[in-house]
């Protein structure tokens, strides 16, 4: 078999999302390159790219090439865990990239100008334990909501919106990613609050320490620490916020497509959004920006899985397109 012809069955393998995933991480690794001098490890962040995208590609074509459930399965799920993934880089290369520097006096200036009052310190006021636990259930819930929304899809017997939507949601999140090169900032629960107060100053019920510290883990912040040391370890990733854009996403999907949990979905998502800057984890101006962008997104989303789809796969034109 000719390379070429591989090269042809790779092409007609990979999805759009594949196509999505691999086009961003050269992305990052050009920046990297380009950007060398202030990465200290942009050589791994190159190489760990290439391994994902060699990854991408052989989990693409097996799925393709091989009559099995299973791989099909993997496959098409593999772009959430591509995706937390391409998160998790961005700690290594946003900080670096600005010498450290923040920009979250721009964004409290900004807050402060529209409603003379920070928002997250104004709120504090009408803290209850009951309400923390409950939005930081919701908040926690937010990756749940992709999994809940896919798996419903997923279980239709026609698999394009669930392509679609698993598209959509890595294309959202890339936009997202994007901000927060050019705005890096730590947030409120660093900036105007004391991040080793938050449990004595928001104290839950019972599940909202737990819970506040599996984010923090996932935002790179050991547990227990000073809120010096909990700043430098924090991800830069509050403007937009990205938790408003993609709940907001979701929810608009949910009920474009008619799901059964779309109801549920769109309480749990008005609590989170609540939840972002009651919990002190975004600025207002961080929502608000997030707001903004649902609307290019969709509206941009549906011409770019176009553009990458595979047009031999069946069912791969955009839902919203076909459905109008």
């Amino acid at each position: 078999m000719t390379v070429s012809k591989k090269i042809r069955e790779l092409s007609i393998a990979l999805s759009a999302t594949d196509r999505l995933l691999i086009a961003f991480w050269c992305l990052l690794s050009t920046v990297s390159l380009i950007l060398h001098s202030r990465i200290p490890h942009w050589r791994v962040i190159v190489a760990a790219n290439i391994a994902a995208a060699v990854v991408a590609c052989i989990l693409a074509y097996a799925a393709w090439m091989k009559d099995s459930r299973l791989l099909r399965c993997a496959h098409e799920w593999a772009a959430f865990l591509m995706v937390l993934y391409t998160y998790k880089q961005l700690y290594f290369i946003i900080g670096p990239i600005h010498r450290g520097k923040d920009y979250d006096h721009l964004l409290i200036a900004v807050d402060h100008a529209l409603l003379r009052v920070n928002p997250t310190e104004w709120l504090a006021g009408f803290s209850n334990p009951l309400i923390t636990e409950a939005l930081q259930i919701a908040y926690s819930l937010f990756y749940v909501f992709f999994i809940a929304v896919g798996l419903e899809l997923y279980w239709r017997q026609d698999r394009s919106q669930f392509r679609y939507f698993c598209f959509t949601g890595v294309y959202g999140f890339f936009i997202s990613y994007i901000g927060y090169f050019f705005l890096p900032a730590v947030g409120p629960r660093f900036t105007l609050h004391d991040f080793s107060a938050t449990d004595a100053e928001l104290p839950g019920l019972l599940l909202a320490p737990i819970l506040r510290e599996f984010v923090n883990f996932f935002e790179s912040i050991p547990s227990g620490v000073s809120n010096a040391v909990a700043l430098a370890s924090a991800q830069r990733d509050v403007f937009p916020s990205g938790h408003t854009m993609m709940t907001l996403v979701v929810m608009i999907l949910a009920y474009r497509f008619r799901l059964n949990i779309r109801h549920y979905v769109l309480v749990m998502g008005i609590l989170l959004i609540f939840a972002t800057v009651y919990l002190r984890y975004h600025y207002l101006i961080d929502v608000a920006a997030g707001v903004v962008l649902v609307l290019p997104c969709l509206l941009t989303s549906s011409r770019a899985y176009e553009y990458l789809k595979n047009p031999s796969m069946p069912g791969a034109s955009s839902p919203l397109a076909d459905r109008g």
